[in-house]
């Protein structure tokens, strides 16, 4: 099986199914001497964790990070980094009765059709238990990244039709983790979270919008041609399991501007507090990011998540023979993923940046 590393320079390998013994990843490239901190890895593995509200899958899991190599005295070696997550609240027999049934909208069928077998418990390799491994990942990347200052914030702005109204200057991160929903406007937030009790009560799902927004990013980051910084974020978000959507800067919206409105305007060249020059301009509907490289504004960029496939009500259709059935479902599972999405797409920021960022240092060798 292919495809299970992201990355150039600085690269994470993941490994493991949803209930097998335990998911894992290798990171090579970390540059030597980082100081790491386990602490703040595992609060951010605790923002993604199961069980934190009645309206997501009430998996128990500690998510306790183990990390193996590369790492001694709180300091990368600049060996490859191997770290563990236990899977300790299996229920392997939740998934006996899919065994030989296709469920609606997951990969079932894909997997057979293309590798002859599957791991039916939870979905196996294609469960979002793996995303446990890029957001600790993740925070291992941000300590490399924070000697440049970059600050990445995601919050939930929809979830199913109830949108958030607060402009982008005004989210704080004290904002977006006051309630279970992530959501920094409280009056959505609330109306977010009686939807979601609602859906559950009907056995029903729904999708929603992650933002996120970078700041203090050093000019100079991506590649012209197929590394476009742009073409790296929206590929790392497009994995992520659910993940329907991506747009960054006008996205859009800037299809229906004219050329006259749409194009940022300079307004001159600065240094910021980090040390980083960056190009001020009157607009930013680049999003921070033109001809694939990074002029120093701030980066932002929306994703669209599905509605959660497996509903706890009865739905219509076939097993591996090609004959109809009911599929009644059960297990634990979430009413919606995007508030538990928050840090994964905070990670998948980092991966890509932390990569770019230590492509940029090499290129000046």
């Amino acid at each position: 099986m292919a495809g299970n590393t992201i990355g150039n320079v600085f690269r994470l390998t993941t490994f493991g199914e949803s209930h097998g013994a335990a998911i894992g990843g290798v990171i090579d490239g970390c540059p030597a001497g980082v100081v790491i901190s386990t602490e703040l890895i595992q609060d951010f593995l605790n923002r993604r964790k199961p069980g934190q509200s009645v309206t997501t899958s009430p998996r128990q899991e500690s998510d306790l990070i183990e990390i193996i190599s590369g790492v001694f005295e709180d300091k990368t070696t600049g060996a490859p980094i191997a770290f563990l997550i236990k899977n300790k609240d299996q229920r392997p027999e939740d998934y006996e009765h899919l065994k030989n049934a296709f469920r609606p909208s997951h990969a079932d069928f894909s997997w057979d059709i293309k590798y002859g077998t599957r791991d039916y418990r939870g979905g196996g390799r294609s469960s979002a238990r793996e995303t446990a491994i890029r957001v600790a990942a993740g925070a291992i990347a941000m300590h490399v990244l924070k000697p440049a200052g970059m600050e990445i914030t995601a919050w939930v702005s929809v979830i199913g039709n109830v949108s958030i109204s607060k402009s982008l200057t005004d989210i704080s991160q004290s904002d977006i983790y006051s309630n279970e929903v992530r959501c920094p406007d409280s009056n959505a937030a609330m109306q977010m979270i009686e939807y979601l009790k609602e859906l559950k009560e009907s056995g029903d799902t729904t999708g929603g919008i992650i933002n996120c927004n970078i700041k203090n990013v050093p000019a100079g980051l991506g590649e012209p041609v197929f590394d476009k910084l742009q073409a790296d974020l929206a590929k790392a978000m497009l994995s992520i399991n659910a993940v329907k959507g991506f747009e960054y800067g006008s996205g859009f919206s800037g299809a229906a501007m004219k050329g006259s409105e749409h194009n940022d305007i300079p307004e001159g060249i600065y240094t910021n507090e980090a040390g980083n020059t960056f190009l001020k301009t009157k607009t930013n509907y680049s999003g921070g990011i033109q001809g694939g490289i990074t002029n120093g504004q701030d980066i932002y960029f929306r994703v669209a998540f599905k509605p959660v496939s497996t509903l706890m009500k009865d739905q219509q259709t076939i097993d591996n023979t090609g004959q109809q059935i009911t599929l009644k479902s059960r297990g634990r599972h979430d009413v919606c993923v995007v508030p538990r999405a928050v840090p994964i797409v905070e990670a998948m920021t980092a991966l890509v940046l932390c990569d770019h960022y230590l492509r940029a240092k090499l290129s000046r060798v």
